[in-house]
């Protein structure tokens, strides 16, 4: 398994690392739109649904992006807008009372966002984004290592029984120390005061827990481990990408806010 995984890793950064300084923006955003569309068949297995419905939900999915990406202009910052309105409104309360996620819909809101952030920032500056993702990456181990070392009160027991408070801690003071060290290099952001950049740094970490556990969520009312097995040893394409579903969209939209 050890194998397995290094092996994926390798490859998905290979593959990651072309696509995002090789590519002009328009393929990109077809890689992209083709991982949305794997990530909405992976969605529609934790539905239940039998394999047709998984590849027409699929299919749907990336028919939904090439259409928005018809007018860019007017239906990113709408994806973006909803996407923001979910994770900061209605993701917190669900994760509390715990609500079914066999939903196709939400499969849409959850998916169609990040993938017109990704586009969108891609086009920007694809060092923006690389940036933008690590933060998420960041986090994530911090908040490992930060858990491991000295996690003692449990985050949410009944979704994901290994996250503790301390392991989001360690996450925020990590972040914090990623988004100082990286902020005054990117165009986008340099100019944010500190006090501003802080509360955005605290905030996206959040996120990112709240993406994680509701993909968490929607695994434990499945009844699954991994999405799916995709990506050997590394599960499926949600199970890597369910902190960047909650976080990307909110980046894209207060940049887009900021810079327009």
């Amino acid at each position: 398994m050890l194998k397995a995984r290094i092996i994926t890793a390798l490859f998905l950064v290979a593959g990651f690392l072309a696509v995002l300084f090789l590519l002009p923006s328009r393929p990109a955003g077809i890689i992209f739109a083709l991982v949305a569309a794997l990530a909405a068949w992976e969605w529609a297995g934790l539905m239940q649904a039998a394999s047709r419905g998984r590849i027409a939900y699929g299919l749907l999915t990336f028919g939904l992006c090439l259409l928005f990406w018809t007018r860019p202009e007017d239906g990113f910052p709408l994806l973006w807008g909803l996407g923001a309105l979910f994770w900061l409104g209605f993701a917190p309360l669900w994760l509390k009372r715990q609500w079914s996620t066999a939903c196709a819909t939400l499969g849409l809101v959850l998916i169609l966002p990040a993938w017109a952030a990704l586009a969108a920032l891609h086009e920007r500056s694809p060092l923006l984004l690389l940036a933008v993702m690590a933060l998420v990456w960041v986090a994530d181990i911090a908040a490992y290592f930060s858990g491991r070392a000295f996690g003692r009160h449990k985050l949410a027991p009944s979704i994901s029984p290994g996250k503790t408070w301390e392991g989001v801690a360690g996450a925020m003071a990590g972040v914090l120390v990623y988004g100082f060290a990286v902020a005054p290099t990117l165009p986008a952001v340099q100019n944010l005061d500190r006090l501003v950049l802080v509360g955005c740094l605290l905030l996206l970490t959040a996120l990112s827990i709240v993406g994680d556990l509701f993909e968490s969520l929607a695994k434990r009312q499945a009844g699954v481990k991994d999405s799916s097995q995709l990506l050997p040893g590394h599960g499926g394409i949600l199970d890597r990408i369910d902190s960047q579903l909650s976080t990307l969209p909110l980046v894209a939209l207060g940049i887009h806010l900021w810079l327009s």
